[in-house]
C-alpha cells in the first residue's frame, strides 16, 4: 500500500504542463516540500523534468497532507508561467537543505571518534 494517493492527474494542454494532486497518508506536518518533490518524482518516474510545489496544505484532525504540483518539460517555461518568488522559495529551500546534508557528516565524525579513542 502506497503512501501516496492521487487525487486528481491532468494534462493541461494550455499550459503545457502536468497537474498532479495527491494525499500523502501519514506525514502530516513531517514532509518536507523538497521531500515531496522528491516523492512524486519517483512515483511518476519525472527524472529529467522539473516538479514544481504549489501548494501542501494539512487535513485538520487528520494526519493527510494534500499537495498540488506542476509538473514542466521546460525550466524557461515554467519561469514564464510562475511567480519569480516561488523560485526564490525553491532555491532557498535547495540551499537549506544543502547545509543540512554538510552539517550532518560533520557532527557524525566526532561520536566516531570518541568510539575509538575509548577502545
Amino acid at each position: 500500500m502506497s503512501m501516496i494517493e492521487v487525487t486528481r492527474d491532468v494534462k493541461n494542454p494550455l499550459l503545457s504542463r502536468r497537474e498532479i494532486t495527491c494525499t500523502f497518508k501519514g506525514l502530516a506536518g513531517k514532509l518536507k516540500r523538497l521531500e515531496a518533490v522528491e516523492m512524486i518524482s519517483k512515483q511518476f518516474n519525472l527524472e529529467g523534468k522539473i516538479v514544481i510545489t504549489i501548494n501542501l496544505k494539512n487535513d485538520t484532525g487528520r494526519p493527510l497532507l494534500s499537495g498540488t504540483f506542476y509538473v514542466y518539460d521546460d525550466e524557461k517555461l515554467a519561469r514564464e508561467h510562475l511567480k519569480a518568488a516561488v523560485f526564490k522559495r525553491l532555491e532557498k529551500a535547495k540551499a537549506a537543505l544543502a547545509k543540512e546534508v554538510e552539517a550532518a557528516p560533520a557532527e557524525a565524525k566526532p561520536a566516531e571518534e570518541k568510539k575509538e579513542e575509548t577502545k
